[in-house]
């Protein structure tokens, strides 16, 4: 995807090199207990395309049978990053920052314009880069091996760039494109935020039963995805050949069902959070298809996922 033009947003802050611990870690009594413990903030925290990518076998147990969790690492710490921006490192001091960023500029510059065409103004979302684990203004600590999420509370997108080296050695979803799909995905559910959607799907699920409460969960993953479709299709004159495949092969190697397998697990639908490799693939398509925000609701009576 051609974005060298672009300068990188200046909506971004640097955090540095953090100290939150990975899965197993010393903190809050193993994989299982800080899974429990984080069970609350999760209606107040619908994450992104990346927080379900924990490749090892105990992970992906942990995460599908231990709790309903999508994080893993020590959630105990509730701190919150410094008021103001004091940022302890500098932002785009590498190639996967500036890149990030400049995904960043051009999703600002194409949900503005989407958000003027329906008669509003678009505030953007605010990409937080970070090393090894981070906590957030509002939604809590997460480790890297987390993968990318969206805060609603700060509205902002937190980044660990290794992340994207994770999604193309260990899930063969490299090239450019399937980066911007990722971060694409988080900026989708920042337009959930300021629509409303996610206020009222969290209240639906402050309702419903956990099986209830992880299928409207799916269809804000799918709608975001075809939320990421809707702005690669809006910059068609920046796509280059292989990128709605790039982008295509990372949708699927991230879904549930292909997830679950990986782990030796059996597929179970009611289990499911971002929904199934096909479902992942088409919500995408969709987007890229129409280039239509309208053509992505997912929670339409009739709907077919």
């Amino acid at each position: 995807m051609r974005l060298d033009d672009l300068d990188p947003s200046k909506n971004v802050r640097d955090h540095g090199q953090g100290g939150g611990r990975g899965f197993g870690g010393n903190g809050g009594g193993g994989g299982l207990g800080m899974l429990l413990s984080f069970l609350p903030m999760l209606l107040g925290r619908k994450l992104g395309c990346g927080t379900i990518l924990l490749i090892g076998g105990a992970a992906l147990a942990f995460m599908y049978f231990g709790g309903g969790g999508m994080l893993t690492g020590d959630m105990a710490s509730q701190g919150s990053l410094p008021a103001g921006g004091s940022d302890r490192a500098v932002a785009y001091d590498t190639a996967e920052e500036r890149f990030a960023g400049q995904v960043l500029t051009s999703t600002e510059q194409t949900w503005a314009k989407l958000f003027q065409t329906g008669g509003s103004q678009y505030t953007p979302t605010t990409i937080n880069f970070y090393q090894g684990g981070v906590s957030s203004n509002g939604c809590g600590s997460a480790t890297s091996a987390a993968g990318p999420f969206y805060c609603p509370a700060d509205q902002g997108i937190y980044l660990d760039t290794s992340f994207f080296n994770e999604l193309e050695t260990k899930l063969g979803a490299g090239g450019d494109f399937a980066k911007a799909y990722v971060i694409a995905h988080e900026v989708g559910h920042h337009i959930q935020n300021l629509t409303g959607t996610a206020d009222q799907v969290r209240q639906q699920q402050s309702r419903a039963s956990k099986a209830e409460g992880n299928a409207l969960q799916v269809r804000m993953e799918l709608q975001a995805d075809c939320y990421a479709g809707v702005w690669a299709a809006q910059n068609a004159d920046r796509m280059e050949p292989g990128d709605v495949e790039e982008g295509l092969t990372a949708a699927h190697s991230i879904g549930d069902d292909t997830l679950m397998r990986g782990a030796g697990q059996t597929p179970v639908e009611s289990m499911f959070t971002h929904g199934t490799s096909e479902q992942r693939m088409t919500w995408l398509k969709k987007g890229l298809q129409t280039g239509d925000p309208a053509a992505c609701n997912t929670f339409a009576s009739g709907a077919v996922l």
